[in-house]
């Protein structure tokens, strides 16, 4: 679930999907998990491939130490987005699985009330 908050309160709630491997802290490029742990929202995409995109900060200075201690690219390019573009098919199923390569994916309705309600710059908790 992604909650949203505002002065420690809960303002609104929405069901979520990850990637394929929703559990333990993306450690490399191409693992599919989501990081955890505290980010910012840092730059919002209305033009991404799927229905806007808002970016979260990973990898952190954190995040990139590990990877260079393990020899491995962090990866990036993490968001909070809508759904893909699936033309004439059905987006009803879309959100019943984990598909994303380690994004938060929400409806594409749900992805427009986040756009508005959450400026750049907050902060996001993730948690396992």
């Amino acid at each position: 679930m992604l909650y949203l908050q505002r002065n420690g309160e809960p303002l609104r709630s929405y069901p979520v999907a990850l990637g394929p491997v929703p559990r333990g802290h993306k450690m490399q490029q191409g693992d599919e998990r989501t990081p955890e742990g505290h980010y910012v929202l840092d730059f919002k995409n209305a033009s991404s491939r799927f229905y806007k995109s808002i970016r979260i900060s990973y990898p952190s200075p954190r995040d990139r130490l590990r990877a260079s201690e393990l020899g491995v690219d962090p990866g990036g390019d993490i968001m909070i987005h809508g759904q893909p573009d699936l033309s004439r098919q059905s987006l009803a199923g879309v959100q019943l699985f984990n598909w994303t390569n380690g994004c938060i994916a929400v409806t594409n309705e749900q992805m427009d009330e986040i756009w508005e309600l959450v400026p750049l710059g907050t902060p996001i908790e993730i948690r396992p």
